[in-house]
């Protein structure tokens, strides 16, 4: 083989990815289809930002990138299973920062964070407060994606208690006033007697009510209502743009 010919051979396998693996085929992450995920990507490399589009694309997953946390505050959270791929370090609002604001306002959609510079009490700091990734550049393309179905899956559970608790709710709008209060200290572990004693009725009164909220909520049993009522007690905010949730008056 000629000097050139030689030196040609060895640029190409330069430039040949590290991995020994096949990039992944489009495969279900959530909910039977990767069309119900998304992932948000806040990185201010924009080669690392093309990069990690390209490799999410590649196995049909919808994702967003963003050169700073600013730029994403304004999107909508869609009402899909989702998560967010911060690089940790970045100018202005770090990704610590950022993970601090969002727990701070009770978003939950799951963290997977990228440095450049392995951090361990930074780690640490990250997945003590909820992320469910730390990742050291340079990662694999398969470490990536597995952290992402990992919190796509999570993102994924969380939705559907939201869901259960939307349609929970709309049932418990449905009840009149006493309803809910007889729900209430039911759920809370008094016997049909102490509520009628609490609210002023009879206990035969406390026993309609009871059968009423019971059909009116579609429960099966008393666990299943007393399940509905921690639902109600957890319900989120409804889906709306990261700054009006972040902004939002404490």
């Amino acid at each position: 083989m000629t000097s050139d010919l030689m030196t040609r051979e060895y640029e190409r396998m330069l430039l040949q990815p590290t991995q020994s693996y096949a990039r992944p085929v489009a495969v279900p992450i959530y909910a039977g289809t990767t069309q119900d995920a998304f992932v948000f990507i806040v990185e201010d490399d924009v080669s690392m930002r093309e990069g990690l589009v390209d490799l999410l694309e590649s196995v049909g997953l919808q994702s967003q990138a963003f050169s700073s946390p600013t730029q994403l505050l304004n999107m909508e959270l869609p009402d899909l299973a989702s998560c967010f791929v911060l690089d940790i370090r970045m100018p202005g609002i770090s990704g610590l920062d950022f993970q601090a604001r969002l727990v701070a306002a009770g978003i939950r959609i799951p963290i997977i964070f990228m440095t450049g510079h392995a951090d361990v009490p930074m780690a640490v700091k990250a997945m003590k407060a909820g992320a469910v990734d730390f990742l050291t550049k340079p990662f694999r393309e398969q470490e990536m994606l597995d952290a992402v179905t990992r919190a796509i899956e999570l993102d994924g559970t969380r939705l559907d208690s939201n869901r259960r608790a939307i349609e929970t709710f709309t049932r418990f709008q449905t009840l009149s006033e006493r309803e809910r209060e007889v729900m209430d200290l039911v759920t809370a572990g008094l016997m049909n007697k102490q509520v009628a004693g609490r609210i002023g009725v009879v206990e035969s009164t406390v026993k309609i009510y009871r059968a009423q909220v019971m059909r009116r909520m579609g429960a099966q049993s008393l666990a299943d209502l007393v399940r509905m009522a921690e639902l109600l007690r957890s319900a989120p905010a409804p889906t709306t743009s990261l700054r009006a949730i972040l902004d939002r008056p404490k």
